[in-house]
């Protein structure tokens, strides 16, 4: 680990992959640049990433399958004395997590959570596995099979890949056993594994929740946002209540991974979350989604990483990534529960246009040719 910076260089030289779009990667990007300091080395696998224009040096990179990405990564490292690496999207999350060892042997701090924590998270199933056998309430849930359709009696249900599927993607409602057939049929082609998953709760009572622990696994703090599921950019799928239960209210809604909404104290559904979050054995950031009902929490996903909602907690006062940097490079010993704004975020889209020759100043690293 380098020194802390001295008055007059950045805080600390951080690498963010994925920033392009409206990845994870951008959250980051925002979050850091909101605490400011730093100097951001940005990477993507687009030539025309949108988000070249807001870092201090952009380069582009191989995908995380590509044999060539990590040396790739490290050599950028080491020409830019990047200090602090920020996976901005799954596969990579995933690929440098498996590949701790080589960022550490080159002196970059890679504050994500552990290799159990991220495995368990990827894989719905086996997070919903985990939540049963540590008795935290969940919805319903079992990997689709033929069998599993016919015994299938807590209609209307979410049909998702148990394994990524990040914004909502390729996830749907059956309320019918005939809709869950035809899903079924649709969806389980061989390649992706799929699960039903009991819908709950309503729409109104939808939570995003942050729960931070710093590496050595010491609680920092927590954040919910209520989930705001009115507009084409936050909702996947919205579609008439035609079952009888009418607890679930007129409409059932799934939420796009375009959060927005209140940040709030939300005690009831943050307290609950942090109990998942220690009996998981977080270290660094977990984001936890869920429904209260009649009080209890019901979990239906928990994403082992830095969340879609980074920057809007960063904007009231709660930067998760600049929390990681200061703890572990800077040596700052962090306040537990420190204070942040109570706000209600929108968010919008922006446009940009993008050149279709870009000439820019960063050097474009590629795989070598098979």
């Amino acid at each position: 680990m380098s020194e802390p910076a001295v008055p007059g260089s950045p805080r600390a030289t951080a690498m963010i992959t994925a920033i392009g779009g409206v990845s994870v990667g951008e959250q980051i990007l925002k979050a850091l640049r909101i605490a400011g300091g730093y100097r951001i080395v940005g990477v993507d696998m687009a030539e025309q990433c949108v988000n070249f224009e807001h870092v201090d040096e952009a380069f582009v990179v191989p995908c995380a399958a590509d044999p060539a990405y990590l040396e790739a990564l490290l050599t950028i490292a080491e020409a830019c004395g990047v200090q602090v690496l920020f996976p901005g999207s799954e596969a990579e999350l995933k690929f440098l997590s498996d590949h701790r060892a080589e960022v550490a042997e080159a002196g970059i701090l890679l504050p994500i959570a552990p290799r159990e924590v991220i495995e368990i998270g990827m894989d719905k199933l086996r997070t919903a596995a985990f939540l049963d056998d540590h008795r935290f309430a969940h919805p319903r849930f079992a990997r689709i099979s033929r069998d599993v359709i016919d015994e299938v009696d807590w209609y209307p249900v979410v049909v998702k890949p148990a394994v990524g599927g990040g914004g909502s993607m390729d996830c749907y409602i059956a309320q019918t056993p005939r809709e869950l057939e035809c899903l079924a049929e649709l969806m389980t082609d061989g390649a992706t594994e799929m699960m039903v998953q009991e819908y709950v709760g309503r729409p109104d009572a939808e939570f995003t929740v942050g729960v931070l622990h710093d590496l050595d696994g010491q609680f920092v703090n927590s954040i919910a946002i209520r989930r705001e599921l009115h507009s084409v950019l936050n909702v996947r799928l919205r579609v008439p209540n035609r079952t009888s239960r009418s607890d679930l209210g007129p409409t059932l809604v799934l939420s796009s991974g375009f959060s927005q909404g209140s940040v709030g104290g939300f005690e009831e559904v943050r307290t609950q979350c942090e109990a998942v979050a220690a009996a998981l054995g977080v270290r660094g950031p977990v984001n936890i989604q869920c429904r209260l009902v009649d009080g209890v929490v019901q979990i239906f996903e928990i994403n082992p990483r830095y969340s879609g909602t980074t920057s809007l907690r960063a904007m009231v006062g709660y930067n998760e990534p600049d929390a990681m940097v200061r703890r572990h490079l800077l040596g700052e010993v962090l306040t537990m529960r420190a204070p942040y704004r109570t706000s209600r975020i929108h968010r919008s889209l922006m446009e940009t246009i993008v050149p279709s020759s870009p000439a820019r100043p960063w050097t474009v690293t590629r795989a070598a040719a098979s």
